[in-house]
């Protein structure tokens, strides 16, 4: 019972792994969102990356939020050693 919350942690920051990597190529293919799959990564994601977007200076077109996500993500994994 005591490896419950190291493998629950691990398969959720695999989940936001591909949810995000999800949402990055969904925006080159249909970078409207109006699919449901499209709409699922979107709402499932834009929790994550709003608030990193009001702390990056605009970068003009491109939008570096998800790679500080994952960079987030891998720091928190590395310091919870689950990852």
């Amino acid at each position: 019972m005591g490896a419950f919350l190291p493998n629950f942690l691990r398969l959720l920051f695999l989940a936001l792994y591909v949810v995000l990597l999800g949402r990055v190529i969904m925006s080159w293919v249909n970078p409207r969102f109006d699919s449901p799959v499209g709409r699922f990564l979107f709402e499932t994601t834009e929790p994550i990356l709003q608030p990193i977007r009001r702390v990056l200076p605009p970068m003009g077109m491109i939008d570096f939020s998800p790679i500080v996500a994952f960079l987030l993500l891998s720091v928190i994994a590395a310091a919870l050693r689950i990852g």
